[in-house]
């Protein structure tokens, strides 16, 4: 890997502002409460009644419309946020929220996505308020989990009790609209490349101010501790690497050499711990057999699963299997926070058909299924876009194109599936109108 890391694409701040108008919320324990028991539809049986002023309120005995199965609880809703399905693996959208809807991605697909993400600067400002309480709206409409991705931009520091509990508050009110909410603190915060970066000590403290709020204030969030990929590792040359001889140095030494490299672990001084961490995860992306990156290359079989258990495609310096030691030691769900394989138009090489077919055929494999039964979400990349690292257009998408997008749809078998991820949802959806 030559001390590269394989890069998160999109990883400025994307702008999902003016989608939609933000739906103002209740607040109020009452308001959260009755939000939680109202039905998309009555469910017809006996002792079940519309609140007044509700939409479904009776103000001519209407007839009652039977639903085909109850609303979930506050209690499922953190299940959901906690734990993921109880079955089977979710299929969600990176999406580009500045040119689509979770509502234009549905129509091509079918169904809704089972999570969305969406990237704010994090303590929340007030467009970046705007921005996470708009995909929460689309996420509610699609009956979708949001994956909040919050990025600390002016360092760890400006991250304090109070815009945590802030947070908790604002994500307790898409609980009572019935969004489960998954929080990415501080992505990939074993890079060289954020403000956040390679600063052990100040990132567990802030990721378990964050939880602390989010489980004490928000009982339908969850919070999810997401590495980069170990490939690679210490990154150096970024401008957040640790200095050498600085306390997060010394700290991030594990072997004890007085070396920071690639004999390292890349991941264990930067745990939070058992208690703050409900979800594990990591991106994982297809940016070519070798590198440098930017050719059109089929992927290699296995590289999917070998960069989930620490053996890079292409060689490289193996990483400590991050599913056995982290959703397999801990008993946490993994997930699959961003995916998709580099095809970059006009560059020659493989074509796009043949290296995203390979690549799906790594991601929803039947395998890898058996293999990682705690991996519970998959989120594609559904981006078309400039990349810095190859200094060319890449398209990551894999619905624009009618073919690949058929191609993706089969794919999903041995109970990968997209959404909707909340029942109470998909009940709605079906039922029938009067």
């Amino acid at each position: 890997m030559s001390g590269a890391r394989p890069p998160r694409p999109g990883s400025m701040l994307e702008n999902p502002a003016v989608i939609v108008s933000r739906r103002v919320r209740a607040r109020s324990l009452l308001g959260f409460v009755l939000a939680l028991l109202l039905a998309a539809c009555s469910t017809g049986e006996p002792g079940v009644t519309d609140v007044p002023g509700s939409p479904g309120a009776a103000t001519s005995a209407p007839t009652a419309v039977p639903c085909p199965s109850p609303v979930i609880s506050a209690a499922g809703l953190g299940m959901l946020a906690r734990r993921g399905p109880v079955d089977g693996v979710w299929v969600g959208m990176n999406i580009d929220w500045g040119a689509e809807t979770v509502a234009d991605v549905t129509s091509r697909l079918g169904d809704p996505p089972a999570a969305v993400v969406s990237f704010v600067a994090f303590p929340l400002a007030p467009a970046d308020a705007e921005n996470l309480d708009a995909a929460a709206d689309q996420a509610r409409d699609a009956g979708a989990a949001l994956v909040a991705t919050l990025e600390p931009w002016g360092g760890l520091s400006t991250v304090t009790a109070r815009t945590a509990a802030d947070l908790a508050s604002r994500l307790a009110g898409y609980g009572a609209d019935g969004v489960p909410t998954i929080v990415r603190f501080a992505h990939e915060m074993n890079g060289s490349w954020y403000p956040w970066g390679q600063d052990p000590a100040a990132y567990i403290a802030a990721f378990r101010l964050v939880a602390d709020a989010v489980h004490a204030g928000a009982p339908t969030a969850g919070m999810l501790w997401a590495p980069n990929q170990g490939a690679g590792y210490p990154y150096t040359g970024g401008q957040y690497v640790a200095k050498p001889g600085s306390p997060a140095a010394r700290v991030l030494d594990t072997d004890g050499d007085d070396i920071l490299d690639a004999d390292d672990d890349p991941y264990a001084p930067y745990w939070p711990g058992e208690a703050s961490v409900d979800w594990v995860g990591m991106s994982l992306y297809h940016w070519g057999d070798t590198y440098p990156w930017g050719e059109n290359e089929v992927p290699a079989a296995g590289a999917f699963a070998g960069m989930i258990t620490g053996l890079p495609p292409g060689g490289g310096d193996p990483a400590p299997d991050f599913y056995a030691g982290y959703a397999e030691r801990y008993d946490k769900p993994l997930a699959i926070v961003e995916s998709a394989a580099l095809y970059r138009p006009g560059g020659g090489g493989a074509p796009e058909s043949a290296i995203k077919s390979a690549w799906l055929a790594e991601v929803f494999s039947a395998a890898g299924h058996s293999r990682f039964p705690l991996l519970r979400l998959i989120n594609w990349f559904e981006w078309r876009k400039y990349e810095a690292e190859v200094d060319a257009i890449v398209d990551w998408r894999i619905t624009a194109d009618v073919g690949l997008r058929s191609r993706f749809l089969a794919a999903m078998t041995d109970g990968y599936r997209l959404g909707p991820a909340v029942p109470e949802a998909a009940a709605a959806a079906d039922c029938p109108t009067p």
